[in-house]
C-alpha cells in the first residue's frame, strides 16, 4: 500500500516540532508538505529540517486556511492522505471541511473557536466539531480531535486508567505545570490571542453530573508533583473537560493549570484595562484597533522563547476510582525538558509536548491502528498503543500507583 503524504497546516512553534518528528519518522509516510498563510514561515521550518540532515521530500505552500475550497484544492493537488492542523483554533472547521471534501484524514490539537465569541456554553465540541460527525462518517475518513497533549495525551491517560486500573472512575483531575523560565519579563507559551481568550471567560468544570461555573483564579490548590515539586495550580476551563465529561458522565472532571504570581498580576491588569477585549475600539486619531490583537503584536513571538527556555514541565492525570469495589488512585504523567526540546527540534517544551502527539496519532492512522473512519476524541481510542509510541518519540509516560513510580 502506498504511503500517505502528510500536510501540516500552520508554521508556528508546534508545527516546527510536528514537522521534525514527521521527518524523523519518514519511513512511515510519503512526502511532507507544510502550508501557511505566510509561506516564508513554512520555508523556515523546511530549512531547519534540512539543517538537521533530513532528506524526505519537503514542499511549502501559501494557504488561506479559512477558505475550505482552497484547503480542499491543496489536499487534492498534493494527494495528502493525512492533514495535521496545528494552526490557529479559528481554522478548524474550514480545514475539517476541506478534508471531508477531499477524503483526507484530519487531526487537530484544540477545539474550534469562533473569533467573534469567547468561552461559549459547554460542551464546546458540540458547538462545532461534533455537528460534523455524520459528514465525516459518510466521507469515510478518520477525524481525531484534540490530539495534542492537553487535550490529547491527558485524554489517553484517562482512557488508560479506565482500561487498566478501574471499572468505575470517580474523578479525573488534569494538572498542567510549566516549571520552566524563558527569561522574558512577560510572554505566553503559545499564540497570545488564544492563550488570553482561554482565561478571560467563565471557568467550566464537570462536577456532580452538571457544569459548574467559577471565575479564573478563584480556586487554587497546591500540588506536590514528580520532578517539579510543590506548585500552585488553578481550576481552569479547558478543551478536554468537554469531551471527557461526555464519556465519563458520572465522574468529576477538572483541569488545573499552574500560574505564578507575576503572570496573574499582569493578566489581571491587562484584563481590567480592557486590553484583552476582542471588541474593536477607536483611538483619538480615528484608528480602529482590537485591543487583544495589539497586546499580541507587542508580546514576544512564542517561538522566539525557545533558545533561552530552561526547566521542565509536568502534565498528568490524577484519576480516582475503584476496581471490584476496592477504591484507589493513580497518577499518570509525563515530564518534559525545555532545553532538550530545543536541542532536538528547535522549539521549547510547551510546543514539544503539543507537537509530538499528533505525529504519533498520524503514524497510528497510517498503520491502520487508529484509522477508524469516523470522528473521535482521543479517549475513544485504545490508549496503550498511543502512549507506548509516544515514549519512543520522546514523551514517555510514567505512573504512580500502589506499586510506586514506574514507566507504563
Amino acid at each position: 500500500m502506498a504511503k500517505k503524504n502528510v500536510l501540516i497546516i500552520g508554521a508556528g512553534g508546534v508545527a516546527q516540532v510536528t514537522a521534525h518528528k514527521i521527518a524523523q519518522q519518514a519511513v512511515e509516510f510519503g512526502d511532507l508538505h507544510i502550508a501557511n498563510r505566510t509561506q516564508a514561515k513554512a520555508d523556515a521550518i523546511i530549512d531547519s529540517l534540512r539543517e538537521k540532515g533530513h532528506e524526505m521530500p519537503f514542499t511549502s505552500h501559501a494557504l488561506d486556511a479559512m477558505d475550505a475550497g482552497a484547503v480542499e484544492a491543496l489536499i487534492r493537488r498534493i494527494d495528502a492522505g493525512i492533514v495535521i492542523n496545528v494552526g490557529s483554533a479559528f481554522i478548524n472547521m474550514t480545514v475539517l471541511e476541506g478534508c471531508i471534501r477531499a477524503g483526507a484524514a484530519y487531526l487537530d490539537t484544540a477545539i474550534h473557536e469562533d473569533p467573534a465569541k469567547v468561552c461559549e456554553t459547554p460542551p464546546w465540541y458540540a458547538n462545532y466539531e461534533w455537528k460534523r460527525r455524520d459528514d465525516v462518517a459518510r466521507a469515510g475518513i478518520t477525524a481525531i480531535l484534540g490530539a495534542g497533549f492537553d487535550p490529547g495525551v491527558v485524554n489517553a491517560y484517562a482512557r488508560f486508567a479506565e482500561d487498566e486500573y478501574f471499572d468505575r472512575i470517580d474523578s479525573i483531575d488534569i494538572v498542567d505545570i510549566n516549571a520552566g523560565s524563558h527569561g522574558r519579563w512577560f510572554a505566553t507559551n503559545f499564540d497570545p490571542e488564544i492563550n488570553f481568550r482561554e482565561f478571560t471567560g467563565t471557568v467550566y468544570s464537570w462536577q456532580d453530573g452538571v457544569w459548574k461555573e467559577n471565575r479564573m483564579f478563584e480556586i487554587g490548590r497546591e500540588w506536590d508533583l514528580p520532578v517539579v515539586g510543590k506548585r500552585t495550580a488553578y481550576l481552569s476551563g479547558h478543551d478536554e473537560v468537554h469531551s471527557l465529561s461526555a464519556r465519563y458522565k458520572d465522574s468529576d472532571v477538572r483541569f488545573w493549570m499552574g500560574f505564578g504570581d507575576h503572570y496573574i498580576n499582569v493578566f489581571t491588569v491587562l484584563q481590567n484595562l480592557g486590553l484583552l477585549s476582542e471588541q474593536p475600539v477607536r483611538t483619538a486619531e480615528g484608528l480602529e484597533v482590537v485591543p487583544l490583537k495589539v497586546v499580541k503584536a507587542v508580546l514576544p513571538d512564542p517561538a522566539s522563547l525557545a533558545p533561552d527556555y530552561e526547566g521542565k514541565t509536568c502534565i498528568g492525570d490524577l484519576v480516582k476510582g475503584s476496581l471490584n469495589g476496592k477504591e484507589g488512585e493513580v497518577f499518570i504523567y509525563n515530564v518534559a525538558d525545555h532545553k532538550d526540546a530545543y536541542d532536538e527540534v528547535g522549539s521549547q517544551g510547551i510546543s514539544y509536548t503539543a507537537g509530538v502527539p499528533p505525529v504519533a496519532a498520524a503514524i497510528l492512522i497510517a498503520r491502520g491502528v487508529w484509522d477508524v473512519k469516523k470522528m473521535v476524541n482521543v479517549e475513544d481510542l485504545p490508549a496503550r498503543p498511543f502512549l507506548e509510541l509516544l515514549g519512543k518519540l520522546g514523551l514517555p509516560t510514567r505512573v504512580i500507583d500502589a506499586s510506586g513510580d514506574h514507566p507504563i
